[in-house]
């Protein structure tokens, strides 16, 4: 992989075309405390519909700065086209940010041009495993923080996200992985899992989202225990170039509790 240039203090090598084109599907982040939505995750996809993982395999080493920064670019400017009043979440590849403050550049001039307060940003830090210089990645969401981005940790509980991501990272969100989600309701070990994932984000002073909520009883288990914020296909699924309006059947079940 090259390493970043910088010219006058910017990162040359983030910025150019790319030999294929692609763009963004949104899914919501949905808070039940307010019933209102929170942010839009932006998702990578073919300009015809392909999958991810169709255009990420086609990102080779030396593509891969120029290809997170015109991932950044392009979900903010079709956030912004499409209207969006919510925060926008963006993943990120930490080993494709080589000095934090230059190698997004690009993002801050075009969220200045288009009036979008840095503090509507979500970072998702994606792909931790392949990340061996900690101490880089702490920098990374420092920096982040102090430029008033918020940062999440997606994919908490499973792989490489674990529990000692947090002796050096301070992200305002952990993001729980869909594997923990998924059955809550019937599986024991999962709920003491997510139990405990609560009482250490209440302590650490950090939001949790869950992932992959698929089922209303998903969605009621994780709202009885004090999670608000949710994002899965049983609200929407990503939807290409376009934002899914919040629905009030989302809450119904919220409502039949309180009857």
């Amino acid at each position: 992989m090259k390493k970043c240039r910088f010219v006058d203090g910017f990162c040359s090598n983030c910025e150019g075309e790319l030999p294929f084109e692609f763009t963004m599907a949104f899914q919501p982040i949905v808070n039940l405390n307010t019933r209102t939505l929170h942010a839009y995750e932006a998702l990578v996809r073919g300009v015809n519909g392909e999958s991810a993982h169709s255009i990420i395999s086609q990102v080779t080493a030396d593509l891969l700065y120029r290809f997170d920064q015109a991932c950044r670019i392009k979900a903010l400017d079709l956030a912004e086209k499409l209207g969006m009043t919510t925060s926008l979440s963006i993943n990120f590849l930490p080993n494709a940010v080589y000095e934090p403050r230059s190698c997004i550049h690009a993002t801050l001039k075009l969220a200045k041009e288009l009036g979008w307060p840095t503090e509507r940003l979500i970072f998702e830090i994606t792909e931790v495993e392949q990340v061996r210089d900690r101490q880089h990645l702490r920098r990374i969401v420092d920096a982040y923080r102090e430029m008033g981005f918020f940062v999440a940790l997606d994919d908490f509980g499973s792989g490489y996200s674990n529990l000692d991501m947090l002796i050096d990272l301070t992200p305002q969100y952990l993001k729980l992985d869909r594997d923990l989600v998924h059955d809550v309701v019937h599986d024991v070990r999962r709920q003491i899992l997510i139990e405990t994932t609560i009482a250490l984000a209440d302590r650490l002073d950090m939001n949790l989202i869950a992932e992959g909520v698929e089922t209303q009883e998903e969605a009621q288990w994780l709202y009885e225990r004090g999670i608000y914020l949710h994002q899965g296909f049983y609200y929407a699924r990503p939807a290409i170039e376009a934002l899914v309006p919040c629905d009030d059947n989302w809450f119904s079940f919220m409502a039949n509790k309180n009857a």
